[in-house]
């Protein structure tokens, strides 16, 4: 999570292992496309980065954050054989308790799928009061959590192999 004293692109590369061979799915919701869209740029260029080739990411796009969780599943469903799902979403807090229901479904439902499948589900959604918090978070003055689910996905399929 950024705070003022942590960013979220900020890792050392020699701490994350090599994402050559892993195959990751990356869902992205539709809804606040200037942030979602800033948060993937995120993800793949970390991916790259660490030695993923494309053939091996798997991007698509879904309608909102609400449908994160259904997205990964069909993922794990499909016959594509991957290692984890990454999820980007951006909800924004409004005037009604729409947001707290989102929020709490996104979060349960992501972690019943990552259960289900014993695979990495990760939780690369905002849930932030402002669109400026937002906007700070997916590439502003707090980085990229973008970057952040990536080296999550990573670490988690490495730590997955390590133990099988």
């Amino acid at each position: 999570m950024a705070t003022a004293l942590k960013n979220l692109s900020d890792y050392n590369l020699n701490e994350i292992p090599s994402a050559k061979g892993m195959r990751i799915g990356i869902a992205v919701a539709q809804w606040n496309t200037h942030i979602t869209g800033a948060l993937l740029d995120g993800a793949l260029n970390t991916l790259k980065k660490q030695g993923a080739h494309d053939s091996d990411i798997i991007v698509k796009p879904i309608p909102g954050s609400y449908e994160l969780p259904t997205a990964a599943q069909f993922f794990f469903e499909s016959a594509l054989e991957l290692d984890a799902v990454i999820c980007i979403g951006c909800l924004i807090k409004g005037e009604t308790l729409h947001f707290e229901y989102i929020c709490e479904a996104i979060s349960q439902g992501i972690k019943d799928v990552s259960l289900k499948y014993n695979k990495p589900v990760i939780f690369g959604v905002l849930t932030v009061l402002t669109e400026q918090q937002a906007l700070d978070r997916c590439g502003g003055k707090h980085g990229n959590k973008g970057d952040e689910a990536a080296v999550s996905a990573i670490k988690m399929i490495a730590l997955q192999k390590s133990l099988s």
